[in-house]
């Protein structure tokens, strides 16, 4: 048990990040959890009985990177530097460049899923780094190892995640702060639920909170989770593009905001 650490977890009111955050307080952690609906991790966090010095919840939008970094700072504040910090909060919204409305779909994606997993670790690179230790937690996607129709600021934005991680990785190696890059497959959440195709190897959240955890305990450069999906990631990423092409003809594509 690790009743002294602290766990630092964006977008913690629902899904990966809600199912890391059990998972970490089941460990011993305490939870600092950082959400737009405060409301809800607060009656989350009632629902499992957890004990006012066990966590605290800090309200940021993560597209706003003053509003994140901010959280952070309070985070420090409140309950010191954070041993882990996972940058989850993310969105999943499919575009079709062609409609000028999806580029402000684009720059939002970007905006939270990219700027904003920057501006999410951003606090505690410095005060870990004088510390010696520390762990920062990136949440790409398999979707960023190819890109799939319909899914192109998706794709482009966990792929910039992927990229982004390995880049950070390299700069604090020396420091003894170590970086984990986790590609979840498909997790049934709300930001999937609403998917139109089929989605092989499908995981509940909670099988991928206790994977997560373990690479993130072993301080995993890279992993994907399950492994099932690594390896179709892979021979994807083998295919030429002719075969890839063809494989994905007729694929439904992921569902735009305001679809015509």
């Amino acid at each position: 048990m690790n009743m002294s650490r602290l766990a630092f977890i964006t977008g913690a009111s629902s899904g990966i990040g809600q199912a890391l955050a059990a998972r970490f307080h089941a460990d011993g952690y305490r939870l600092a959890l950082v959400a737009r609906r405060t409301a809800e991790m607060h009656a989350w966090a009632s629902q499992h009985g957890l004990k006012n010095d066990r966590y605290q919840v800090y309200g940021a939008d993560v597209a706003e990177a003053d509003s994140i970094v901010a959280a952070g700072l309070a985070c420090m504040d409140t309950q010191g530097v954070p041993d882990v910090v996972i940058a989850n909060a993310g969105i999943s919204i499919g575009m079709d460049t062609s409609v000028r409305a999806d580029l402000a779909v684009m720059t939002r994606l970007f905006a939270t899923n990219n700027v904003g997993m920057a501006a999410t670790f951003h606090p505690f690179i410095d005060a870990m780094v004088q510390r010696g230790n520390g762990t920062l937690v990136g949440i790409g996607s398999v979707a960023g190892i190819r890109g799939l129709p319909g899914h192109g600021a998706y794709c482009a934005s966990k792929a910039a995640v992927i990229a982004y991680c390995e880049s950070l990785r390299g700069e604090l190696r020396p420091s003894g702060v170590k970086v984990v890059t986790l590609c979840p497959g498909y997790i049934d959440t709300p930001l999937t639920r609403r998917n139109r195709y089929a989605m092989p190897f499908l995981m509940q959240p909670a099988a991928f909170a206790d994977q997560a955890f373990a690479a993130i305990v072993a301080g995993d450069s890279y992993r994907v989770i399950p492994w099932q999906m690594g390896m179709v990631a892979k021979l994807l990423r083998m295919l030429p593009n002719a075969v890839f092409d063809k494989v994905l003809t007729g694929r439904p594509r992921k569902q735009r905001q305001s679809p015509e």
